[in-house]
């Protein structure tokens, strides 16, 4: 009978179960270097790619974990540093729509030597760029045994000896000897490695089955057409009606090839009118029993035309017998979802009995992730900071607002979101007058499209913007890599810069 061995390996994600494993096997490994990475830093990893962290355990026990990003390359180029591509510890420069899987980490229990652990966990991470398309895998290899000989010969010299064979070097030697190529020297990548005195070589792995990545196979585009209707506010005879033109302009703005419509707040209130003789708040809830039916039209809409619908708001009855004013994102691959207006005006209670929502979203639509504030919610600037947190790189807004003032607190609100969070930012507002309905009597617009502030963008951040007090449609293109661009490169950074060593914003539902 042959004997089982005592080891069990098995290949998994890496879970924040394993983090006191982790920072042993990283003390025993790393003698005299930094200090390991610290527990917030290993959750928000694992929050942001899962899939891209693994660890090797025996037996259940953790004894090889490596740990991965994913960039773009072409912020950083041949020459960066390690704190360059992990932001100094937040991660900021994981890109999920980049082009190369970088290591950032590997490291195996030195009880474990002689088992090929560390090939597996490489194994692993070629797997994860197959399967994520990438170019290949990239990574800062560390050249430990340079200090023996730094006064002797130039870290060019030492890669090439290791390269030739003349020379072994623990690091490296395994690194070549797993498909990678030194791609260029990397001076002064992580100054606390004194072993390899501060350098390090830049690795590829090349994946041979990339496959360039076009819109064709469904990947999320870099330049979103995105329409805004301002819609004029009118008597109509039902509910038909006024679907029909709900219609006209889904047809009309899909027609330019646009990815994205996006309707004002509450722009089937016109509808009232058939509840003639009851409170304002009563015929609101009558008005919601159209709700249903609206967002299933307006599904249906978005898969006939090819386009992401942003229903403005509409009012929904709540179980418990609320009145909710919600906005529906209907995508064009059939599904939909909601976000709830959270901040209700004095007016809005006194006169409708709206309640504010409990929850915030970010949308994945196949123009990135989006999210939608209605009216008063964007003059809350953190609930657009918690959206760009969650990758937010477009802000849609439907509003109604009566009067000049009103629209500017919107619009100048709507501006500073789009600087601040370094993201576009949609507006969308109703015209016209609608007499002998009460509550209803005049509206003020001018819907736009507002950009950040700094040289790729528009001088005055305005991307678009329409003639104040018409019905009419804006239809404009926003470059989504320019966010990146400004995200790393800008003449300011608002996102990357914030000090959240010195302060934090957190959603109150959210688990610490």
């Amino acid at each position: 009978m042959i004997e089982e061995t005592e080891h069990k390996l098995q290949t998994r994600n890496l879970r924040m179960d394993d983090y006191e494993a982790l920072r042993g096997i990283y003390k025993r490994v790393y003698k005299g270097l930094d200090t390991p990475w610290t527990r917030e830093q290993i959750a928000l990893l694992i929050s942001l790619f899962p899939e891209g962290q693994v660890c090797i355990e025996d037996n259940g026990e953790p004894v090889g974990i490596a740990l991965s990003m994913i960039i773009d390359f072409s912020l950083f180029g041949d020459q960066h540093t390690y704190n360059q591509i992990i932001a100094n510890g937040t991660f900021k420069s994981h890109d999920p729509e980049g082009d190369y899987l970088y290591g950032i980490e590997v490291f195996v229990d030195p009880e474990y030597r002689g088992m090929r652990l560390g090939r597996r966990l490489y194994d692993a991470r070629k797997e994860i760029a197959e399967n994520l398309n990438l170019k290949g895998i990239l990574l800062g290899g560390r050249i430990p045994g340079y200090h023996k000989v730094s006064t002797e010969m130039t870290p060019q010299e030492y890669i090439l000896k290791v390269k030739n064979r003349e020379i072994y070097d623990s690091v490296l030697t395994f690194q070549l000897s797993n498909d990678f190529h030194v791609r260029n020297l990397l001076d002064d990548y992580w100054p606390g490695d004194h072993m390899s005195r501060g350098n390090a070589v830049l690795l590829e792995w090349i994946n041979i089955y990339y496959q360039k990545r076009t819109r064709l196979v469904g990947r999320t585009k870099s330049i979103a057409r995105l329409g805004v209707v301002q819609w004029e506010m009118r008597r109509f005879d039902s509910f038909d009606d006024f679907m029909q033109q709900v219609e006209f302009f889904v047809d009309t703005v899909s027609a330019y090839k646009s990815d994205i419509i996006l309707f004002p707040e509450l722009f089937n209130a016109p509808l009232i009118r058939m509840y003639e003789g009851m409170s304002p708040s009563d015929a609101m809830r009558h008005l919601a029993e159209h709700t249903a039916g609206m967002r299933q039209a307006m599904t249906e809409m978005a898969l006939s035309y090819n386009i992401n619908i942003v229903t403005g708001s509409v009012p929904q009855l709540q179980e418990d017998g609320t009145l909710h004013n919600v906005s529906f994102l209907c995508r064009r691959d059939g599904t939909w979802d909601s976000q709830t207006k959270l901040h209700i005006t004095p007016e809005e209670d006194a006169h409708w009995g709206f309640t504010g929502g409990h929850d915030l979203k970010v949308f994945d639509t196949d123009v990135g992730k989006i999210g939608i504030l209605i009216c008063y919610d964007v003059e809350f600037p953190e609930l657009a900071r918690l959206q760009t947190l969650k990758g937010m790189k477009m802000l849609l807004v439907p509003f109604w607002t009566d009067t000049k003032n009103g629209y500017l607190r919107v619009r100048r609100c709507a501006q500073a979101r789009a600087i601040e969070n370094e993201c576009f930012v949609a507006i969308s507002g109703s015209v016209g007058n609608i007499p002998k309905v009460e509550t209803m009597g005049i509206q003020y617009s001018q819907s736009a499209i507002f950009t950040p502030s700094d040289f790729p963008f528009p001088h005055d951040a305005i991307a678009s913007e329409v003639t104040p007090g018409i019905e009419t449609t804006l239809i404009t293109d926003v470059d989504l890599d320019l966010l990146k661009e400004l995200r790393t490169q800008g003449s300011v950074r608002n996102v990357t810069s914030r000090r959240s060593d010195l302060y934090e914003l957190r959603w109150i539902g959210d688990k610490k």
